[in-house]
């Protein structure tokens, strides 16, 4: 009777643990070694499943066929990549659309990215709940939510996202000139700009700098 090699658990992660993960490659004289596993604390990882917004799409138009989409879950960003006719994987994804990934880790030049085996549209308030449903797993260290009342957060929320819509036409905005411009304690200021990126309601396409995905 033939054997079947069981399948490697998709550990549900967000984008910033992948990338502290501790790298190891197989034994190769290989210049480019494979990957063999990714070591997060007591796991080893092959699989993942995240939830991220999806900020950039690129296809090749060479004769070495292949695309990548730039995934970011508020807490980091990764590349998914295809290549050859798994291209149609990425046929009806497009630049703001917030998609589960179940998919192999892979590198390349040191960088890690996923090679996807399963990818589906969600609902933005998923990365919410996919980060509470890992916090409540992994409890984190971070200090809790700083109190302010409700209209005020509010307000502020709706402020921020007018300032970060309105500064569309220069590709973004600082998050040091959100700070300098919002009347409000910085710490508040930055609690909500994570917020609004976790919700997938703007994005960072370069660190420090946000942009309004809607």
């Amino acid at each position: 009777m033939a054997e079947f090699k069981k399948r490697e658990t998709a550990y549900k992660l967000r984008i910033n643990d992948l990338l502290r993960g501790n790298q190891i490659f197989e034994e190769s004289e290989a210049l480019n070694k494979r990957l063999k596993l990714l070591e997060l604390g007591n796991k080893q990882i092959i699989r993942v499943n995240v939830i991220a917004n999806v900020i950039d799409k690129y296809e090749s138009d060479g004769e070495r066929k292949f695309a990548s989409i730039t995934l970011d879950d508020g807490s980091g960003q990764i590349r998914a990549r295809v290549f050859g006719e798994d291209l149609s994987k990425f046929s009806n994804i497009s630049q703001g659309d917030t998609i589960v990934m179940i998919g192999v880790l892979r590198s390349f030049n040191q960088e890690l990215y996923i090679l996807p085996e399963l990818i589906k549209k969600t609902d933005p308030r998923y990365l919410l709940i996919r980060k509470l449903e890992i916090e409540k797993s992994f409890p984190s260290t971070e200090p809790t939510n700083l109190s302010k009342p409700k209209q005020e957060i509010k307000a502020l929320r709706d402020e921020l996202i007018n300032l970060i819509k309105n500064s569309e036409a220069k590709e973004g905005i600082e998050k040091e000139e959100i700070i300098l411009t919002l009347k409000t304690q910085p710490e508040i200021i930055v609690q909500e700009i994570q917020k609004l990126l976790e919700e997938g309601i703007i994005y960072e396409p370069r660190p420090g700098i946000v942009r309004y995905l809607g």
